[in-house]
């Protein structure tokens, strides 16, 4: 409990930010890497909308429909595992270009794709793109950003996931209503990825490798030489030395990566509150409005055409809650902002399974009732959960094991995420809106629960100094108030 003491001190006396080049340096930075984010959205939404003209043309039964887009998501979670073990070998910033390629191959795979065993190579593919893009990317963006501003620098890839979202929505929505009538229109909606897949190997091509990964290798010149360019110079040289003197410590260590996790029962449990917050993301059921929405929407009571614009609407919230959230996430604790989000998230499954019940359908306010619900969910979720739960993942896990422990819990999300695209076709029809969000609710208040027992508090601290108390345990005395701004 000890050892937290001199990480505060030490963090407190780093020289202050301060305005010139360096910051609009960094903002680049994270703009370029964000084009990950905007990948994993359009790539992930895009298929509400496109499902429904895919399945007709290809003579999809539901259940084949829910493996080509579940096959994306358990590929995710794989991209997940291994990406981040990928960027902890070779670099994040070479790990996001290979990603880049392997999006714009993903997506003429399925664009191209005759019939359903190619168009499932190519959603694997660019599953492994979406996976390994959600844990290297908010990683690479916490290592790069100064403490006092990180939630809100890591939190644009997350805001840029929700704008590819709405991207795709938008897309689809013009496109299905434009040229609707043409066979293969939602091919027309799938290669639109590979425009910013693209912009993103262009781009990454100029970006700096991460400080803390050069560090990590021994090639502390190269971590001085980036830090300089997004820092004043003696912030640079502050947080050098804080960098070193932490590695420096774990290569004392013999055991790093999965024999360092298992050999420590404070490493260990990290990663399981880790899993645990990455799955609770997903069983808010988030992932099957983003998905299936036009078909969510459809069975609420609207045409299908009225569906694929009406399903714009969570898509715009999504992005309103993005930017909100960015403002909010170095004002309000992690901690308090998880619970907020789960408890509004779960009051929306309750309202919306009730009015399910209650408006008789055919009745012709009931699928905009539920459309307000539903947005309201959605504008929740973005506004209190997505953006914490991304930001939190990239920085609770010790620089050792950065890479393996957001990718061990991001995997685990995914899978989660994975059954939930693959069964909710089915789900929907077996129980409707009712069953399904009754369902969500459910597990909504045991995700409450958890976050307030379990959860520890990140924000404020240095990656530094939270290695030391996640490492020691110090991290889990409740509510934690150390090191606070």
């Amino acid at each position: 409990m000890t050892t937290a003491q001199p990480a505060n001190l030490r963090e407190s006396k780093l020289p202050p930010l301060k305005p010139g080049p360096h910051r609009k340096r960094l903002g680049l930075i994270s703009v370029i890497a964000s084009f990950g984010g905007l990948l994993f959205g359009y790539d992930t939404g895009v298929a509400n909308g496109a499902e429904r003209p895919m399945q007709l043309e290809l003579g999809l039964t539901d259940i084949g429909l829910g493996v080509v887009i579940s096959s994306l998501v358990f590929a995710a979670a794989v991209g997940a595992l291994f990406g981040g073990k990928v960027s902890d070998a070779i670099g994040r910033r070479k790990t996001i270009i290979l990603l880049s390629i392997m999006f714009f191959l993903g997506t003429v795979m399925v664009v191209t794709a005759p019939g359903f065993t190619l168009l499932v190579a190519g959603r694997i593919m660019l599953g492994l793109a979406v996976g390994g893009a959600s844990t290297v990317v908010p990683v690479y963006l916490a290592e790069l950003a100064p403490l006092e501003i990180r939630g809100s620098i890591t939190g644009r890839n997350e805001l840029a996931i929700v704008s590819g979202q709405l991207a795709a929505f938008v897309m689809n929505a013009i496109i299905g209503n434009v040229w609707g009538h043409i066979d293969g229109v939602w091919r027309i909606m799938f290669a639109l990825c590979a425009i910013p897949a693209i912009f993103l190997f262009v781009g990454m091509l100029r970006m700096p490798e991460s400080p803390r990964w050069y560090v990590e290798k021994g090639r502390n010149d190269k971590a001085l030489e980036v830090l300089k360019t997004v820092r004043s110079e003696d912030r640079a040289i502050a947080e050098l030395a804080d960098i070193e003197r932490i590695a420096s410590e774990e290569q004392k260590e013999v055991k790093v990566g999965l024999g360092a996790i298992f050999a420590n029962k404070w490493l260990l449990r990290i990663v399981l509150v880790g899993m645990g917050v990455a799955m609770a993301q997903q069983l808010t059921g988030i992932n099957s409005i983003m998905y299936y929405g036009q078909r969510i929407l459809i069975d609420a009571g609207f045409a299908e055409n009225a569906a694929l614009i009406a399903n714009i609407a969570p898509g715009v919230v999504a992005v309103i809650g993005g930017l909100i959230a960015l403002r909010n996430m170095d004002r309000l604790d992690r901690r308090t902002t998880f619970a907020i989000g789960l408890t509004l998230t779960t009051t929306f499954h309750v309202l919306i399974g009730i009015a399910s019940i209650v408006l008789p359908e055919g009745m012709e306010a009931r699928p905009w009732i539920l459309l307000v619900l539903i947005v309201g969910f959605v504008f929740s979720m973005q506004t209190f959960l997505n953006v914490a739960v991304w930001v939190w993942l990239a920085e609770i896990f010790p620089l050792h094991m950065r890479g393996l422990g957001i990718g061990i819990s991001v995997f685990f999300g995914w899978t989660v995420n994975g059954f939930l695209a693959l069964y909710v076709p089915t789900l929907i029809e077996a129980t409707g809106i009712t069953g399904t969000f009754f369902m969500f609710a459910g597990v909504g208040v045991l995700a409450l629960i958890f976050v307030i027992t379990q959860v520890p508090e990140t924000r404020g601290r240095s990656l530094e100094a939270l290695e030391q108390d996640v490492t020691t345990g110090a991290v889990y005395t409740f509510p934690s108030k150390k090191g606070r701004k």
